[in-house]
């Protein structure tokens, strides 16, 4: 398996109701095809084997033996395929006929799962033909295969990859309050498939999508909903082969209604496993979780080419962006107001650079002001150039804090921090880690003293990225009252800003769209011979894009650093080669240990998604943790 990706594939083939000897070789045909494309696992929909529209037939002998010689037949077929495979058919076992998933693997029947929670309503009639699910488990014998495990409670686990477990629940059983998936999950099947036959009626679809998507959610697990399609009956129903595979709340891929077929994708179980071990407050453990047995199958190791896509940036919505945008800020906004009311505050004071962090710690310091009914005057917006500062940021500066409407304040440092360097003996001309520090602690000491003067609170305007990386001075602009920004990452930031440049327009919108297109500088090295900004945070540190990339997936899940690299390799094919990727990837895992003291003293900041590095919150780290262990697995 190469790095928990796991291959899957839901397979609607096209069938003919009673004919089992045309559909178990459509049956065959599809299986084949499927490990062709690398599935590991493949999972076809509810008694797929004769149709799930047989009716009365359902008590004729003649059609559960053909069934139980079609299963044995599947196997020779497929016994050099090492793919778990789950087909529907109708199973007789202590003297009644049960609704069943039957698992499939190296030519060996490995267990026979019914279904749980039979529908006798609207057009339903199973109960006419089929029992409920038993409580005892045991074994079956299967046309002459004896000895087969039979119940509910089964799961299957590679042998040689313990996270590739699966369950499996059968159509209604997913729509029952008590779904047979969640014990399923709580005794570890990482991925629970799903043999349905779900007509096809208006609006059922978006339901039975949320639902699945839900389900995966909720369980914390991999979900493969396989449909019937055209080959069923049309009586007095149509079915639409709605396959979805899903993961964590997330539809991975999913089929056109009316379309039969086979649809793949690719689920992670390393990460369902970090996932559910990361939030296991006891709901992810099954008190009598010795009920279940475990059975062992064969998946093939070889690995396959990896088609998922991932975004170069986890932190943006894919979707819904001006929403996203809009509770961002919002959540951003609302955290402030508490603080500003609760201390009863009345000014705020900025730090404006012209830069990024700064302009949106301003946007969010406006919003909470209004929201509060204060005066936007109140905010000191404080402009304080120095060495490094640039016309261009000192210009956008002023652009900026003029379009908000906001007191405007300009302390030039300079002479304050030479007669600092000549306190401490500091050379002027050399441009060290004091020379640039001493800058940014000025500016902090400036900051903090005029909100005392005012009873303000000092806005901290750092970004969660420059936490992760520890790029800020300690006790400088890594010290605030209050930080908007801390948990918002730099490829959020940029994105914030686009968003309230498009709102606001005006002399406001273009200013912060000349503010995206300024390079990232902290400013504390004099500008070039032709005023351009000499210091480059990316060119030191790294694209921000590939920092936040690695911080999303190794903080976020956890993951190894040779996964993380493994996924930026795809997510930025074409963009940057594996050995700048490793490059960058390795300063970040340096630079995220050795930093980590700058974190445990951090200012309090409100938390916006599903990454923080608050130590009174998500992250919990020792300031001398060794980094070998990462180090060595880039290696």
């Amino acid at each position: 398996m190469q790095y928990g990706f796991v291959k899957v594939c839901a397979a609607t083939p096209e069938i003919k109701v009673a004919d089992v000897e045309f559909n178990t070789k459509q049956i065959i045909k599809a299986i084949k095809e499927s490990a062709k494309n690398g599935s590991q696992l493949t999972v076809f929909p509810e008694l797929c084997l004769c149709g799930y529209t047989c009716g009365d037939l359902f008590n004729q002998t003649a059609l559960i033996t053909a069934c139980e010689k079609a299963l044995k037949e599947i196997g020779e077929n497929t016994s050099e395929l090492k793919t778990l495979i789950f087909v529907g058919a109708p199973i007789k076992a202590f003297g009644k006929l049960y609704n069943c998933a039957v698992a499939i693997n190296g030519g060996k029947i490995l267990g026979v799962i019914p279904k749980t929670y039979l529908p006798n309503y609207g057009e339903f009639y199973e109960k006419r033909h089929f029992s409920s699910a038993p409580k005892r488990t045991g074994t079956v014998s299967i046309g002459c295969i004896d000895g087969v495990p039979f119940g509910c409670n089964l799961i299957f686990q590679a042998g040689n990859f313990p996270e590739f477990t699966v369950a499996a629940e059968i159509c209604e059983d997913l729509w029952a309050p008590n779904s047979p998936s969640i014990e399923h999950t709580q005794a570890g099947a990482n991925i629970v498939v799903n043999l349905s036959c779900s007509d096809e009626t208006v609006g059922k679809a978006e339901y039975r999508r949320n639902l699945v998507k839900m389900q995966s959610a909720k369980l914390v697990s991999g979900y493969i909903y396989c449909d019937a399609g055209n080959g069923e009956s049309t009586t007095d129903t149509v079915f639409a082969g709605h396959n979805i595979i899903a993961e964590n709340g997330v539809a991975l891929s999913e089929s056109k209604l009316f379309d039969n077929g086979l649809l793949y994708g690719e689920i992670d179980v390393e990460m369902l496993a970090e996932e559910r071990r990361r939030t296991s407050s006891g709901y992810f453990n099954l008190e009598n979780e010795d009920v279940y047995t475990y059975l062992k199958f064969d998946a093939d190791n070889s690995g396959f080419k990896l088609l998922r896509k991932f975004s170069k940036t986890p932190f943006i919505p894919s979707d819904g962006l001006s929403e996203r945008s809009e509770l961002i800020l919002t959540i951003q906004q609302k955290g402030l107001e508490k603080r500003l009311k609760h201390v009863k505050s009345k000014t705020a004071v900025i730090g404006v650079s012209g830069g990024l962090d700064s302009a949106l710690a301003l946007l969010v310091t406006c919003r909470a002001f209004k929201a509060l009914e204060k005066d936007l005057k109140d905010i000191i917006a404080v402009t304080m150039p120095c060495f490094g500062t640039t016309e261009k940021t000192k210009s956008n500066s002023l652009k900026l804090i003029e379009s908000l409407g906001v007191t405007s304040k300009t302390v030039p440092i300079s002479e304050s921090v030479l007669q600092h360097f000549k306190d401490i003996e500091q050379d002027e001309n050399n441009h060290d880690t004091t020379y640039e520090n001493a800058q940014a602690r000025t500016r902090t000491l400036v900051l903090m003293d005029i909100a005392n003067r005012t009873n303000g609170l000092v806005i901290g305007t750092g970004d969660l990225s420059e936490l992760a990386l520890g790029w800020a001075t300690y006790n400088g602009d890594h010290m605030s009252m209050y930080g908007v920004n801390c948990s918002v990452p730099k490829t959020l930031v940029k994105h914030l800003i686009d968003f309230e440049a498009k709102r606001l327009g005006g002399e406001c919108g273009s200013v912060l769209n000349d503010i995206l297109n300024t390079e990232i500088s902290p400013e504390l090295l004099p500008p070039t011979k032709d005023g351009k900004i000499a210091q480059k945070t990316e060119d030191l540190v790294g694209p921000y894009i590939l920092h936040d990339f690695f911080l999303y997936y190794s903080v976020r899940y956890g993951f190894k650093p040779s996964k993380v690299q493994y996924l930026a390799e795809r997510a930025f094919d074409g963009v940057y080669d594996a050995p700048i990727i490793k490059k960058w990837l390795a300063n970040f895992y340096k630079r995220f240990f050795t930093q980590q003291f700058k974190r445990s003293c951090m200012p309090d900041g409100v938390k916006i998604g599903s990454v923080s590095l608050s130590p009174r919150g998500d992250w919990r780290m020792p300031s001398d943790a060794e980094v070998k262990l990462w180090l060595d697995d880039i290696k």
